[in-house]
């Protein structure tokens, strides 16, 4: 039986990322490392971004193959920059209220503004995950999550990838083939071992079809998926616990 997936909601308020993204140096925007670590901790339902789209052109057609609606919020004299905080806070809270379904609201700031929003949606026993550039960010808005994931940390991860393993000893089908499911496993193994102190062999999968929704361990020459966990074994890259009681394995990465 699948593990219940949490829903989440997700709000980017983009022109306050992207200047403390320009102020760590660090290479262009990337908004799908922050949506493929929420992934790894649930299924999206909603991802909404606002900002004057006007002075970030070049980001739109990512934010478009994301699939993130995007609302314009051009800036005025009148409005400034806050006009783009209330529509979100506006539609945060009509969120909150209207789909009880919702578990989890991500709210990928680093504006100290947000604070409230965040004790209202708590309030709500809803779940609060923020997201923003370390330098940026407010410490009231840390504290108020319920999580906090620093984007620095994501690049540096993206950067830091664990090493490739070894090609499978196989030879039912080409060995590059099962190599990318192999470090798919891997890769999402890693990430979850950050959120749960142990991780099964249903939680892994439902994780990595959600990063990777046309995943099939089938493609990949494996019967099941518990055949291709048993195959990273193999390779010495994790340990497996069968537990009966569950009818699953439990599944830990070997420290390099």
């Amino acid at each position: 039986m699948n593990a219940v997936e949490p829903l989440i909601a997700v709000f980017i308020d983009f022109e306050n990322l992207a200047i403390g993204v320009r102020q760590m140096k660090a290479g262009d925007f990337q908004i799908q490392l922050i949506l493929k670590r929420l992934l790894e901790k649930g299924r999206i339902v909603y991802k909404r971004a606002y900002c004057d789209w006007r002075n970030y052109e070049k980001n739109v057609r990512e934010f478009h193959s994301q699939g993130v609606e995007m609302l314009d919020i051009p800036q005025t004299k009148m409005s400034g920059k806050n006009s783009a905080d209330i529509h979100m806070v506006v539609d945060a809270l009509d969120l909150c209220y209207s789909k009880q379904h919702i578990d989890i609201f991500a709210l990928i700031s680093g504006d100290s503004d947000f604070s409230p929003l965040v004790s209202k949606l708590k309030e709500n026993n809803k779940r609060v995950i923020g997201c923003g550039v370390k330098s940026s960010t407010s410490d009231l808005l840390i504290s108020n999550s319920d999580e906090f994931i620093y984007y620095d940390d994501l690049i540096r991860t993206a950067k830091k990838a664990r090493p490739k393993t070894k090609k499978t000893t196989s030879d039912s089908e080409p060995a590059d083939k099962r190599q990318e499911a192999i470090d798919r496993v891997l890769e999402v193994l890693q990430s979850l071992e950050q959120d749960y102190d142990a991780v099964w062999g249903s939680m892994l999968k439902q994780a990595i079809r959600r990063v990777y929704p046309g995943f099939n361990e089938g493609y990949y020459g494996y019967r099941s998926f518990s055949e291709l966990l048993e195959d990273v074994k193999r390779q010495g890259e994790v340990e497996l616990e069968y537990d009966k009681k569950r009818g699953n394995y439990e599944i830990r990465l070997k420290d390099l």
